[in-house]
């Protein structure tokens, strides 16, 4: 069987991962109580050197992950990747049973996830300063992109999911194209062979209702076939009034294991959502600054028309396939293909009436008929009408070859990887008729004729295409205690751009090398210092005056950092300082032209410290701090200047506590707090959007107690003292309220 740099075997079958828990009771004290909530009594989690090795593929015993493959494409101990990794498990997300991925990682450092407050449309983040080209997700499910185009954009539901998984700093190295602060990968549910029976309920603030379920089991007596399929059902409204959120989704997986060195599993994922939610934003005129009358918008106010919707439907098929021919080689792909649809008819704000740089010429524009006396309650509007329809294909195929030469143990990764991407938008932009502007006291929320088109407005008819093969190599090199990993890869990225409307076409070919290389010191009591460099690339999407697509941006960081991973205890603590450089950023014309130019950078500097730990049976601890320093080193207007939502501190702190003993046992209580330091709400600096503290709870009470073992019911509170905050800004127009408080009930039942 094909060893990793840690003599484990490589691909452990799913079939042993489902005995997992199981197995691990004999050498595991705790994973018993973590896996299906029953209350025994341990005073320390102690992990046995013959317990089976945690996969990154499949479920973790504690809230403390071990293991990861995103940094790497291999099975590796998160202490031997040299970058920064962060792990939420599934059996975290069933502490705070998030809402969206991104809330699944409000306690993770360098990731800022109110870049749209209250709103989960979609699971935008800011990662080490830095958001995605074009405000699209950077996003990845089982190590493939779910690449996405303009509105089009997939989203996952955290109850669908083994782990989620930060990775931070440039990761081209394996992954191609990626913006350079970082990226989320997602691991799918995925079959068993020991008996999963779970069904979930749910009610909550803002008329939530919820249900899901989750079975798996082996179809015959050895194992060899084995499904799994997870639902849920969820409807609500949203924070704001009149937007509502409805969401359908069912993920059927199936296994085929013939030998213990081969594994075949379909993955499949589909989701309808109706109603995504609230899509808009508001002003920072009633917002982080009050409204000339002293008095600032309700956090459920809404901008847009009564008759605004956003609806989504998500087709996912592919597989995962793995066999190892020996000792030495295996062989690994992963396949995918998805169809996304979005259809949305939006009015949405477009910044006060005081505000000429977003209202075009007051004489002519939008305010032209109001008073300058009422401008500055006075909210301009616009509107979409939008239909796309997004194809996305990707495979990447692995070789792990592992070896020795002489004291030197050698996992070596070569692959090659190819994504295709076709997106065609069928929109129309204007500004809201006889809308347009109203007085943000008492705006006029009519249904809107969006068919019509009424006032000025142009069709953007565009399809888009994207395509990437890449090619890459890595060595995870081990002498004794010394781990080199160095890596290499080649990508071809294409991007072809055809307007419809007005019959021009747009290409751009561009051939790209990254590297990434690193070290890391492995002393025995579990500290591991290490340092590395990593490249990134980015492909632009818009244009220059030449009529020309710009060329790549480009990110390098340079980290150092020290991880503790003890052998024996679930714990896992990390940090980290970095610098890290996006180059050939675009900015402003300096000839005052409506273009943008090449050759802006932009500078971030920080430090992340995270730790998570099931110091007992009893206790669980997860904190996080986060020190970002971005600035804008090169830029025509804007140098000296910091990003807009990057706030410069965050920290969290969570803590939760079962009772084993006594009249409580059974009973779990936990409270952790969120803090998000002040950002600047634009580019220019112009304003800064305040600091902010949450605090969350939660009551959890095992029904084991009472004979129905694996299952509870808990209440979970987020923003406990309904703190009213804006999250963040991205400009003037464009301000977002966070989260009210949320009380939500769970009862989850096994059998």
């Amino acid at each position: 069987m094909a060893r990793s740099i840690t003599g484990q075997p490589v691909n452990t079958s799913i079939r042993k991962l489902a005995f997992f828990v199981a197995a691990a009771v004999s050498g595991v004290s705790v994973p018993a109580f973590a896996a299906d909530n029953t209350t025994t009594k341990e005073d320390t989690i102690t992990v046995s050197s013959t317990a089976p090795q945690e996969s990154s593929w499949g479920p973790a015993a504690t809230i403390a992950a071990r293991q990861s493959a995103t940094g790497t494409k291999t099975d590796t101990p998160i202490e031997k990747v040299p970058q920064s990794i962060s792990v939420v498990t599934a059996e975290e997300m069933a502490l705070h049973q998030p809402r969206s991925v991104k809330e699944a990682l409000s306690y993770t450092p360098g990731v800022a996830v109110g870049t749209r407050g209250a709103s989960n449309t979609y699971d935008y983040l800011v990662i080490r300063g830095f958001a995605a080209d074009g405000q699209s997700q950077n996003n990845y499910l089982d190590g493939m992109k779910m690449q996405g185009n303009f509105y089009n954009d997939a989203v996952v539901d955290p109850y669908m999911l083994e782990r989620a998984e930060i990775m931070r700093g440039p990761v081209s190295v394996l992954y191609g194209k990626s913006s350079p602060g970082g990226l989320l990968n997602m691991v799918s549910k995925r079959p068993t062979t020991e008996p999963l029976k779970e069904i979930q309920f749910k009610m909550g603030t803002n008329s939530l209702f919820q249900t899901g379920f989750d079975f798996s089991d082996a179809l015959d007596d050895d194992g060899v076939y084995s499904y799994r399929l997870t639902g849920l059902a969820r409807s609500a409204n949203a924070q704001q009034e009149g937007a509502e959120e409805q969401r359908y989704t069912i993920a059927p997986s199936f296994s085929w294991r013939p030998d213990d060195k081969t594994n075949f599993t379909f993955l499949s994922y589909f989701q309808n959502e109706p109603e995504t939610g609230y899509y808009g934003w508001l002003p920072k005129e009633g917002t982080v600054e009050p409204l000339p009358n002293g008095d600032r918008l309700s956090t459920d106010f809404n901008e847009g028309a009564k008759n605004n919707t956003y609806s989504r439907n998500e087709k996912m098929v592919g597989y995962s396939f793995d066999h190892e021919f020996n000792d030495t080689f295996a062989v690994r792909q992963n396949l995918r293909y998805a169809q996304v649809k979005v259809s949305q008819n939006s009015v949405y704000g477009y910044g006060m009436c005081s505000d000429p740089l977003y209202t075009g010429d007051p004489a002519n524009g939008p305010c032209a008929t109001i008073a300058p006396s009422e401008w500055g309650h006075t909210l301009t509007r616009r509107y979409v009408d939008d239909y796309e329809k997004l194809e996305n294909f990707a495979v990447d195929t692995q070789l792990q070859s592992t070896f020795a030469t002489g004291s030197v143990d050698h996992t070596l990764l070569t692959g090659v990887d190819f994504m295709r991407m076709r997106n065609d938008i069928n929109s129309w932009f204007g500004w809201a008729g006889s809308v347009a502007s109203s007085d943000i006291n008492d705006l006029d929320r009519s249904d809107f004729d969006f068919g019509a088109h009424p006032g000025p407005g142009k069709a953007y008819r565009v399809l888009n295409k994207q395509k990437q093969t890449g090619v890459y190599v890595q060595d995870q090199a081990q002498w004794d205690k010394v781990l080199v990993t160095l890596g290499g890869r080649y990508d071809w990225a294409e991007q072809d751009s055809l307007d419809r409307e007005e019959d021009v076409q747009h290409s751009r070919n561009d051939n790209e090398f990254t590297w990434r290389g690193g070290v890391n010191y492995l002393f025995d009591n579990g500290v591991t210092p290490y340092f590395s460099y990593s490249e990134s690339f980015e492909p632009a999407s818009t244009v220059g005056q030449n009529g020309s697509i710009f060329a790549p941006s480009k990110g390098k960081q340079y980290e150092a950092g020290v991880k503790y991973v003890p052998e024996d205890r679930p714990v896992v603590l990390t940090g980290a300082v970095y610098q890290l450089t996006k180059t050939n950023n675009l900015m402003a014309d300096p000839a005052g032209s409506f273009f943008s130019v090449e050759g802006g950078e932009i500078r971030a500097r920080g430090v992340e410290v995270e730790a998570k730990a099931a110091l007992s049976a009893s206790v669980n601890v997860v904190g996080s701090y986060t020190y970002t320093e971005a600035e804008y080193t090169t830029d025509t207007n804007y140098k000296g200047n910091t990003p807009a939502q990057v706030p410069k501190h965050m920290a969290s702190l969570w803590a939760d506590y079962t009772f084993f003993d006594g009249a409580l046992s059974g009973l779990t209580l936990g409270t952790g707090g969120r803090f998000t330091g002040s950002s600047y709400g634009d580019p220019a600096n112009s304003f800064k959007v305040g600091s902010y503290t949450v605090v969350d709870a939660l009551v959890r009470y095992d029904l084991a107690r009472v004979g129905m073992a694996g299952s509870n019911v808990a209440v979970h509170v987020n923003n406990l003292f309904d703190r009213e905050y804006v999250a963040s800004c991205f400009n003037t127009y464009g301000c977002f309220w966070g989260a009210e408080r949320q009380v939500v009930a769970t009862a989850t039942f096994r059998f």
